[in-house]
């Protein structure tokens, strides 16, 4: 599989999902937006990942590559490619879907845990993992549900946490990483540290750092979730 991705600041990666990429033999190839590279054809990949930033998808004025940006996310939904958004790739996809995105009534950093609604038992993709268990969550905006998508996962302090767009679970948003490393958490600390301020939803560096604990189970709900959407990609491909 030719798996490409949107990355929108130096430290937001793949993380997991490049561990498990590079252990199924996958290709990997990105664009770096901040840099202002450019962006591929539809045809030239088979999976389209839309990682997270810190900045809001409304923010073209100060970040004007958004703008192509969802212009080429709409085209790579189109063409039926695999696209699949986390935190702010999500919030991206359902832009360009017809979905409002705004400050969420809490921001939501840290632990917390998310559970998927009766619609997740149907889901290719999402069938596997537990009703209920522990992401990472590192966000102040939420979207509302595109028109036509299905609402996959919620949180005590986030409505839309996942959704399915579209036939055969093609079109997936993640509010949540499943993403997430050590190394990365500990980039974010170090690069939007100042967003860790009392909240009900925000928890302090000392606690996002102990919590990692939870780190290996994420990372086997990532495999899971992948293993599943890359089993969808073969069975499209045997029906075509």
């Amino acid at each position: 599989m030719r798996i490409h991705y949107l990355q929108h600041v130096p430290f937001e990666g793949l993380g997991n999902i490049e561990k498990w990429a590079l252990s199924k033999g996958h290709q990997i190839s990105d664009t770096q937006l901040y840099n202002n590279d450019p962006l591929p054809e539809p045809e030239e990949f088979d999976w389209l990942i839309v990682m997270g930033g810190p900045m809001n998808i409304y923010e073209e004025d100060r970040f004007p590559w958004l703008a192509r940006e969802k212009v080429f996310i709409k085209d790579a939904i189109d063409s039926d490619r695999i696209v699949l958004g986390v935190c702010l790739g999500a919030q991206l996809i359902a832009s360009v879907l017809g979905a409002k995105i705004y400050r969420n009534r809490y921001p939501e950093i840290g632990w917390f845990d998310v559970q998927l609604t009766d619609a997740a038992s149907k889901s290719r993709v999402f069938r596997q993992l537990p009703e209920r268990f522990t992401a990472f969550h590192w966000h102040g905006d939420t979207y509302d549900l595109p028109p036509g998508a299905t609402r996959i996962a919620e949180s005590d302090a986030c409505q839309n946490q996942a959704f399915e767009y579209g036939s055969r679970s093609r079109v997936i948003g993640l509010q949540f990483h499943l993403d997430t490393t050590f190394e990365s958490i500990r980039q974010l600390v170090e690069h939007c540290g100042d967003e860790l301020v009392p909240g009900e939803y925000i928890q302090g560096r000392d606690e996002l750092l102990v919590q990692c604990r939870n780190l290996d189970d994420l990372r086997g709900y990532s495999e899971m979730l992948f293993d599943c959407v890359e089993a969808e990609y073969k069975g499209v491909r045997e029906d075509d």
